[in-house]
């Protein structure tokens, strides 16, 4: 397969759906552009900030971004390049930019509050609480894997075979008063936003360079330091202002991110790569089925539960027109469809049909180690490769990737936080008393997120990260689940939410069942030691995971298509 071809098929496609079906989806929903949204409605400086257009697809996009839409498709890939590219495309646009765009689109017709809230609203509070649990911890082992990964992603040491690490952590710092001074011009001197974004961009430039030429570079492993340093500035991003950090930060990144799609782009173009995977592998995989893993692998690339949190958790809390929540919702899941299309071209030029078949051989699994050891690595290096090996591209496609692994952490830790402070919300909605009000005070709330994450970091998350990828998905599922109720009580179509509801429930529930049968029968089998407590601790999280995801289901088909339907 020709990468060019592949290419315009995928934006193309993309384009079409956007238009198409977006378009389609703001009609059945009732998109009102005079409408007053919660920003301007809840202004309070702090959460609740309006936000331009192109400024807010920056932060949302960055946040929703990281490395997601790279790692699924690359890791996926074994599957062969056409069922993961139909998963990309089809899924993203008929799954995930619809669970993004309504979870925004519904908590702007909610005050801004989060999915939790809105099921509540709409179903019960015991709803809200089961979701709200499950989404907290999930976030709590997002939180430690992301400080864990940014943190690693900041050690450099002398002799280290590449300082692209330093190079990181020099970036990473320098951005961050840039991201104060930026906000502190546009929304408190009112500079223009073109004139400003100029001048950011050409600043973050700047940043990279001063990286690229001198990198932070210690004396013995400064792993244990930066994870402090990290977890200590996401406690203050948590409760500082939106307008004076966390927006312009992700509003600036962003522009780091368009710069790798453009120039991974760019570089297909120019070198014209041929895809060395086969079109089709298998249905069963070295021991994976196509039906859950590539659904659960490809993640972010065509869907992700995350997305819908970020959406309503930050997003709708700063979204100033509701005519922007299709660009911002629909539009940056889209734009993640194309990244996972351009990594998915990446990790097929780097193979021949004969080096491709020598390391599916070896391992199918993790054959794209073949081509560079982690996901990020193979996407710099095909894109260095396209532009003739350049190192100047391989550290800033690197930097660019690792940069945003810390933008998803600091969303991640505030929306721990709004999670944590709504769970403690009384029933009635009156005033919170005792400890429920100390939960909710912002300071506590985000102390007790940070220092959980990071007590999950000392203790080795890694034993219960695997479950992440299935834990993820099954959030999009009371994500859709909640828009598909809400629109039923406001009597606008909810069919499109059905489809996408009942196969992300099955996707990512068959995994889970799956990972515990393994578990169990290596409990059976003798296993001792990490193992053995691997299997264990993996075993307790699935359980009630499922049991959640089951009774939240029960609750929304109810009313979904109960007594309680003819009602509505």
């Amino acid at each position: 397969m020709n990468g060019i071809l592949l290419l315009l098929i995928g934006i193309a496609t993309c384009v079409l759906g956007y238009v198409v079906y977006g378009g389609w989806l703001s009609k059945q929903w009732g998109v009102d552009p005079k409408r007053k949204t919660p920003a301007f409605e809840y202004e309070d400086g702090v959460d609740y900030c309006p936000a331009k257009a192109p400024v807010l697809l920056g932060h949302h996009f960055a946040s929703i971004a990281g490395a997601g839409p790279i790692n699924g498709p690359i890791q996926a890939a074994y599957f062969g390049w056409l069922p993961v590219t139909l998963w990309i495309l089809l899924g993203g646009i008929f799954i995930g930019a619809v669970q993004d765009y309504s979870a925004l689109f519904i908590s702007l017709r909610n005050k801004g509050k989060s999915i939790g809230e809105v099921l509540e609203a709409t179903l019960n509070h015991k709803c809200k609480m089961m979701f709200s649990v499950f989404v907290w911890l999930v976030m709590l082992l997002v939180d430690a894997a992301f400080g864990d990964i940014v943190a690693k992603t900041f050690n450099c040491m002398p002799g280290d075979a590449s300082t692209a690490n330093g190079s990181v952590a020099m970036a990473s710092m320098l951005f961050i008063p840039l991201a104060i001074a930026f906000g502190f011009l546009v929304y408190r001197k009112h500079a223009p936003l073109v004139v400003s974004t100029i001048a950011g961009v050409a600043v973050l430039a700047l940043c990279v360079a001063v990286g690229i030429y001198f990198p932070l570079v210690f004396e013995g492993s400064t792993v244990w330091f930066w994870r402090v340093v990290v977890f200590i500035y996401c406690a203050i991003a948590s409760v500082t202002p939106v307008w004076i950090l966390l927006q312009p930060r992700d509003y600036l990144n962003s522009f780091l991110l368009y710069f790798m799609i453009a120039m991974s782009i760019i570089g297909i173009f120019i070198a014209n790569p041929t895809m060395g995977l086969p079109a089709f592998t298998g249905f069963s995989v070295g021991g994976n089925l196509l039906f859950p893993a590539l659904f659960i692998t490809v993640a972010c690339g065509a869907c992700s539960g995350f997305h819908a949190l970020i959406a309503s958790g930050t997003t709708s809390k700063q979204l100033s027109n509701e005519k922007d929540a299709k660009m911002i919702g629909y539009g940056g899941m889209l734009l993640e469809c194309i990244l996972a299309v351009v990594s998915l071209i990446a990790v097929g030029s780097l193979f021949t049909s004969e080096s491709f078949a020598a390391a599916f051989a070896e391992s199918p699994v993790t054959f794209y180690t073949a081509a560079g050891a982690t996901p990020a690595i193979v996407l710099a290096t095909a894109v260095s490769n396209w532009f003739g090996g350049s190192s100047i591209i391989f550290t800033i496609i690197s930097l660019a990737v690792s940069a945003f692994c810390l933008t998803s952490l600091d969303t991640c830790c505030r929306l721990g936080r709004f999670t944590l402070q709504e769970m403690f919300q009384p029933k009635d909605g009156s005033e919170a008393k005792g400890l429920a009000k100390v939960m909710q005070n912002v300071y506590v709330s985000t102390i007790v997120n940070i220092a959980l994450a990071f007590l999950l970091v000392v203790a080795g998350y890694s034993q219960i990260w695997p479950l992440f990828g299935a834990a993820n998905q099954m959030v999009a599922v009371p994500a859709l689940m909640a828009a598909a109720v809400y629109m039923k009580k406001v009597g606008r179509n909810n069919h499109m939410f059905y489809i996408p509801m009942f196969f992300m429930a099955a996707a990512s529930m068959f995994s889970m069942i799956l990972t515990f049968k393994t578990n169990i029968t290596g409990i059976l089998a003798g296993a001792a030691g990490v193992n053995l407590f691997t299997y264990a601790i993996q075993c307790v999280f699935i359980v009630p995971m499922l049991i959640l995801a089951v009774l939240l289901l029960v609750d929304g088909c109810k009313f979904l298509f109960g007594k309680a339907a003819q009602k509505a």
